[in-house]
């Protein structure tokens, strides 16, 4: 009984208490995107952006999201007003989410807070899109 409980206890920390493995740096993160064979997601933010939060504390936080983003992608956050985000990713709006593959994004970016169903949908569109575009052995 005591080690069903503690099971369950250990899950449930592993679950909820996992956050999204974000890169410190665009360098790294396209390095390592590139290294690992993963598209790259650049999430763009601006500090007050009631939106963003919305997007990191709901959308990002769902354990289905950290766990498709932490299993199938390299993930960065660029904040505008941190002088973060690459010019070539800057939007008239945020959040923005591109992503990239090598150095060119692969579509045009999501705008907006986002729910946990879409960015799920978008994440397994960009994984076949990526997919495809790798070249075979």
């Amino acid at each position: 009984m005591l080690k069903s409980i503690f099971v369950l206890l250990f899950s449930s920390i592993i679950l909820f208490g996992s956050d999204i493995k974000w890169e410190k740096d665009i360098v790294a993160a396209v390095e390592r995107a590139n290294q690992e064979h993963k598209p790259l997601m650049v999430v763009v933010t601006k500090q007050g952006c009631r939106w963003c939060e919305v997007l990191k504390d709901n959308t990002l936080k769902d354990p289905k999201v950290v766990s498709a983003v932490n299993q199938g992608f390299v993930a960065y956050e660029g904040v505008v007003d941190e002088g973060t985000v690459p010019n070539s990713l800057m939007t008239s709006g945020t959040p923005a989410t591109w992503f990239i593959k090598g150095k060119t994004p692969m579509f045009e970016p999501i705008m907006g807070a986002v729910d946990s169903e879409n960015f799920l949908k978008a994440l397994d569109i960009v994984t076949k899109e990526y997919i495809k575009s790798v070249p075979k052995k």
